[in-house]
């Protein structure tokens, strides 16, 4: 037993000399952790010898980048893993109505590696600055038409200082005699503009084409619905997000977030405003008839004001049954003059006119009930009607509310395939963010799939295989901040080891039992043995209370059995003593030597 006491205070000594580390080390400087760590030199290299041999966490497996390559047609694949912004064109256009100061294009692109990047070699287009505008685009490589083949348009973003306010969307240029990349701005006309953008708490998804009137040659811009699913966390978690729009000759589109679907819908009848204008409208020539009646209910012009209603009786009259309380001070006012004000120095009677004390309340009205004028309460009054007004009664003259007559729509038009938007030529990104170092990647319009998801799998892929490797499991975390810190072994090993001890001492320990060869050595009985002798012992002395107990019942029994035959005889004797004796009996009694001799 003093052996199990002086095991748990040795390892309870050990666990206040860990934490007794843990807090120095965060107080003090490298050098003190250094004589920390020589301190406990001895309890860790004891520690480490019962350490597994196996106890560096396995290496990570690497993921190696190689630069996406497109496996089918495409109009436009950048991955800027080239490191130039060769085939990009910076703008120098000016925003109109807007100052000087601020309306230059000048903010700041750059070819730069991702922060804390697992992927080496994998680089992105960056916007650099904050609280400009910055504008560029990128000609493609032919010009794409809708015709019979879906678009689909996909990138990468990641918003690596989070984001306060600004957008990260794309712009598909129309293609127009006008266009110039030079003047990129934001009147530039577009096809389409897709991505994300924030301000405060407002998180979008945007997905808007300008549609084009076939009747009257304008644009309008068309907005897909807001999605359903929570888009907070893209813009939050700082990670590598990958976007992407697909539109279908049948008029459905399909917006994805990560490869998964957040929005979807159909150009027919899921923008606002709606594709196609209303086939009627109301007449703008229209007017209300003068005797039309908009009124459901009306005064009963056969109702009369009853001969007791008093118009003119108050809303509230004074409490007839009030009492003024006793102590009521009426001489004392509310109010008096501060008696420790004093006038001030500056105080100019010329200026300022005559000087007053401020008022402050009356200390005598403290312990009274009131002072002043005492007044009655006012209570509501019982006979208060108010001005009468007749009762209403349905209008049989009621024609509903009016509305303009309907007409043709003039400017109506049926556009059934709004997928057959203007062509467009080149991709552009043109914001304004107050964030930093936002990060695209991976830019590629096409029209398969397959080849869509092959250049997400080749990039974005392998980015989220690469922070996956890289997020250890929590023991390699374990095993890390224990290659940091060697004291936490001590930790580990109480944290683990304590619980199985104090299980297996006070659970699972018992009196030590001799062994059958110590046995041997000796005449000592073994345990079966003297359990045997036990048990005849007790057998024999049972045995033997039971045959004494017999014994003593018998000799009971044949004591009764005496008493009772002589106490019959004796019964029998007095009997026969009672009974009258016979001829011969009295004759034999009466002869001489029968004869009983008489006492003197």
């Amino acid at each position: 037993m003093e052996l199990k006491w002086l095991l748990y205070v040795t390892l309870l000594a050990l666990g206040t000399l860990a934490v007794q580390a843990h807090d120095m080390d965060d107080d003090n400087d490298g050098d003190d952790v250094v004589d920390i760590e020589d301190d406990l030199d001895d309890g860790i290299d004891e520690v480490e010898e019962s350490k597994p041999e196996t106890s560096t966490p396995p290496p990570t497996p690497k993921v190696t980048y190689r630069p996406p390559v497109p496996t089918g047609e495409v109009y436009f694949a950048e991955s800027f893993d080239k490191g130039t912004l060769d085939g990009w064109i910076l703008s120098r256009a000016k925003k109109d109505d807007t100052d000087d100061e601020i309306a230059k294009y000048d903010g700041k692109w750059e070819v730069q590696d991702m922060k804390d990047t697992k992927l080496p070699g994998d680089k992105g287009l960056v916007l650099v600055t904050r609280a400009k505008h910055h504008a560029i685009s990128s000609k493609l490589s032919k010009p794409f038409v809708f015709d019979t083949k879906p678009l689909i348009i996909q990138y990468e973003v990641n918003f690596q200082n989070g984001i306060e306010c600004g957008g990260a969307y794309v712009k598909l240029l129309s293609k127009t005699p006008e266009l110039n990349l030079d003047q990129f701005h934001d009147k530039t006309p577009y096809t389409i503009m897709f991505g994300p953008d924030k301000c405060g708490e407002d998180y979008k998804l945007h997905f808007i084409f300008r549609h084009k009137n076939p009747k009257t040659g304008k644009y309008e811009e068309k907005h897909a619905k807001r999605p359903d699913a929570d888009l907070k966390t893209y813009f939050t978690d700082k990670k590598t997000h990958l976007y992407t729009l697909v539109l279908n000759p049948d008029n459905s589109f399909e917006i994805l977030v990560d490869q998964t679907v957040v929005n979807s819908g159909n150009l027919l009848n899921d923008m606002s405003p709606p594709v196609n204008p209303p086939r009627e409208i109301e007449d703008p020539n229209d007017q209300k008839p003068e005797d039309w009646d908009e009124r459901p209910k009306i005064p009963d012009p056969d109702a009369v004001k009853p001969d007791d209603w008093d118009e003119d009786a108050p809303a509230k009259i004074a409490d007839e049954n009030a009492v003024k309380p006793e102590g009521w001070l009426d001489d004392e006012p509310e109010y008096v003059a501060d008696p420790d004000a004093e006038k001030p120095e500056d105080w100019d009677e010329d200026m300022d006119g005559e000087w007053e004390a401020p008022q402050i309340a009356n200390p005598k009205c403290e312990t009274a009930p009131g002072c002043g004028i005492w007044q009655r309460p006012m209570i509501d009054n019982p006979n208060y009607k108010g001005k009468w007004k007749p009762p209403m009664i349905d209008n049989v003259n009621y024609q509903g509310i009016w509305k303009p007559r309907k007409i043709p729509n003039p400017d109506f038009f049926e556009d059934l395939e709004p997928f057959k938007m203007t062509p467009f030529s080149a991709v552009g990104l043109e914001l304004w963010s107050m964030t930093s170092d936002i990060f695209f990647d991976n830019f590629i319009i096409c029209t398969e799939r397959a080849v869509a998801d092959d250049w997400a799998s080749d990039g974005w892929g392998l980015k989220k295989a690469a922070d996956g490797a890289a997020e250890p499991g929590v023991v390699g975390q374990m095993m890390a901040a224990a290659e940091e810190r060697p004291w936490l072994w001590v930790v580990y090993i109480l944290t683990v080891a304590l619980p199985v001890f104090l299980v297996v001492l006070f659970c699972c320990s018992g009196k030590k039992q001799p062994s059958a060869a110590e046995y041997k050595k000796t005449d000592a009985p073994q345990p079966d043995v003297m359990d045997e002798e036990k048990e005849e012992e007790k057998d024999k002395g049972d045995k033997e209370e039971e045959e004494e107990e017999e014994a003593n019942e018998e000799k009971l029994g044949s004591d009764a059995d005496i008493g009772s035959a002589s106490q019959e005889e004796e019964e029998e004797e007095e009997e026969e003593d009672r009974k009258p004796p016979s001829e011969e009996e009295e004759t034999v009694n009466r002869s001489p030597r029968n004869r009983k001799p008489r006492k003197d």
